[in-house]
Parts: C-alpha cells; sequence; structure tokens
C-alpha cells in the first residue's frame, strides 16, 4: 500500500528564516519518487500561498495542496459542525481565508463561534468583546495551543496564553483543532488518501507532533532540530518510532521499506537507545 509522511515545518524544515541542513534534499527525494506528503503546521497565520513563497526562498519548491495548516483544519471542522455559520475571529489571514473558503461569514455581533488565531493584530478591546460574545453563547474554538517560547524579545504573546485569558475570563474551555488535536491529524492523512498505519509525522515536538501521531496510530519520527531535545525525553510516557538529528538523517529507504514500525529496525543513524529511556 502506498506510505506517506506529514511533515512539520519550523523546527523542521527550518528554523526562522534559515533552512535546517538537508531539509531540502529530503524534499526533493520525495517528489523524484512521487511518495504523497503534507508540511502540517499549527501556524494558523499564513495562506497555504504564504507557505509556498516561504519554501521557495529556502530553495524548496513545492504547491499549495501540499501545504495544511491548522486554519484550513479549522475551516474544514466548523464548515461540518455547522456548514454556512457566523464566527467572530482573532487571528489574521490565513484563518480569514479558510472561513470564507469554507462558507462562514465573519461578523461582530451575535456569532456561532468566537475564533481564536494566531497574529498581533488584534487587542485587548477585541478580547473583551469575544469574552461577551461567548457569555452569550457563542462557542469557543482555537486553531491551536502553541505555547509562547517565553524567550525574551518575542513579539508575539502566544495564542496558548490569549486562550487562557478567554478560558478564565468566561469559564469555558476552548476546542483546539490543530495538532494534537486527532481532527487534525486525521483529515491531514485522509487528504493523502493513507491509511493510518502507512502514515508517518515527522516533527520536532513531543508534545504536538509525537503525541498527535501517536494517538492516531501513526509512526513518528522526533528531530532533534527544533523543539524537543533528548534530555527532554525522559519527562514522556510515550516515545517516538526514530529520532534523527534532522530530516535529513533519515534513511528513507529504509523506512519505506519495512511494514509497520513493530518490526522496524533503525538505522545508525538513530539516536534512539535503550540506554536513553
Amino acid at each position: 500500500m502506498t506510505k506517506g509522511f506529514l511533515i512539520d515545518m519550523d523546527g523542521v524544515i527550518y528554523g526562522g528564516d534559515h533552512l535546517i541542513p538537508g531539509a531540502d534534499t529530503f524534499i526533493a527525494a520525495l517528489q523524484k519518487r512521487e511518495i504523497p506528503f503534507l508540511f502540517l503546521t499549527n501556524n494558523s497565520q499564513r495562506t497555504p500561498r504564504d507557505v509556498v513563497n516561504k519554501l521557495a526562498g529556502l530553495g524548496i519548491h513545492a504547491e499549495e495542496d501540499n501545504v495544511f495548516t491548522s486554519a484550513i483544519a479549522t475551516g474544514w471542522f466548523l464548515s461540518r459542525l455547522k456548514p454556512n455559520g457566523t464566527a467572530y475571529v482573532l487571528g489574521e489571514g490565513g484563518l480569514i481565508n479558510s472561513l470564507h473558503e469554507h462558507g462562514y461569514t465573519l461578523v461582530t455581533q451575535n456569532p456561532d463561534f468566537v475564533v481564536v488565531g494566531e497574529g498581533r493584530n488584534f487587542t485587548l478591546e477585541m478580547v473583551n468583546h469575544a469574552v461577551d460574545m461567548i457569555l452569550d453563547g457563542a462557542k469557543l474554538i482555537a486553531t491551536n495551543l502553541d505555547p509562547s517560547p517565553k524567550t525574551k524579545g518575542w513579539t508575539n504573546l502566544g495564542i496558548k496564553s490569549v486562550v487562557a485569558m478567554i478560558e478564565e475570563a468566561t469559564g469555558v474551555k476552548a476546542f483546539s483543532v490543530g495538532k494534537p488535536s486527532p481532527v487534525m491529524m486525521r483529515v491531514a492523512r485522509k487528504k493523502l488518501g493513507l491509511s493510518s498505519g502507512n502514515t508517518t509525522m515527522i516533527g520536532d515536538t513531543m508534545d504536538t507532533d509525537i503525541l498527535g501521531g501517536i494517538q492516531v496510530g501513526y509512526r513518528t519520527v522526533l528531530t532533534l532540530s527544533g523543539v524537543s531535545k533528548l534530555k527532554d525525553l525522559k519527562r514522556y510516557a510515550f516515545a517516538p518510532d526514530l529520532i534523527v538529528n534532522t530530516v535529513g538523517e533519515l534513511d528513507l529507504d529504509a523506512w519505506m521499506m519495512e511494514e509497520t514500525q513493530d518490526n522496524f529496525e533503525m538505522s545508525e543513524k538513530s539516536l534512539l537507545t535503550e540506554a536513553q529511556y
């Protein structure tokens, strides 16, 4: 059966504005062999075209159909939960475009949903307005719950912080659509036409990419080029199937030949050993 990949971006393909070594050759190998893949990102600010343009600037050719964001997943989810509904949005272009494309009308009064995405363009006044709408009965949706990096100079409060503020003010818990939610993980897989056992999630974060993949039965590869480091893994009760320094180190031939994660013999490049666990 066909096998394919869901690939996180920031921390796997690039770090900020810099290409992670080997990422371009890995993507080129997938394209040459016609192996299906999607770039899977929790960033709801960018449209697929924005993502494609960023990749092009790093020397990676991709099509918009190769991109699946938490904004797209949120639009898909809401269109099935309540077709042609209304939403008040705290977010930016990628989320706004996705909601429009999925038949949603953006309103400033009496919405069906308050939808919170990543962004820097909304104000505390808008947050207060969202709180009032939720107290009046609007449902609270978050595109994702990625935390702030907690580093000096960071100019974005972080979506998890904004959502937590709204949750505390309303007493209402947000439903998050993005990784590690099974909603985003499953819709992305189905877009590729893959079975769960033939899908591999590659990511740099244990709490989103790896957790999300494990929860829906995907094989998982952790890259150490982003958020999660080797020393962090002892804190988790779950583990990826493979750990590599960068995605360029993944032995694609060996990975594709194996039938299941149970009989996969890790390559010499893997850093995963029993001693580390």
